[in-house]
C-alpha cells in the first residue's frame, strides 16, 4: 500500500513519487494496489487506472 505523504497516500515508480488525489472507491478489494495491473494515463491530467475497473480514473499528482 502507498505511504501517506501531507495526507494523502504516495507511491514511486521510476524515479518519481505520486499523490493519489481522488480517494479509491470502497468496493475495491482492500489490497488493490498490490495485487491489481495499474496504469497512468492523461486526459486533461495525470489519473491512475485499475484494468479490474476501467472506466474509474482516480486523479493523481505528480512529485518533483
Amino acid at each position: 500500500m502507498p505511504s501517506m505523504y501531507m495526507g494523502y497516500p504516495r507511491f514511486s515508480y521510476g524515479g518519481y513519487s505520486f499523490l493519489l488525489v481522488d480517494p479509491y472507491p470502497e468496493s475495491w478489494a482492500e489490497n488493490w494496489f498490490d495485487t491489481d495491473d495499474l496504469y497512468i494515463a492523461y486526459d486533461n491530467g495525470y489519473y491512475l487506472y485499475d484494468r479490474n475497473y476501467p472506466d474509474v480514473g482516480l486523479a493523481i499528482t505528480i512529485e518533483l
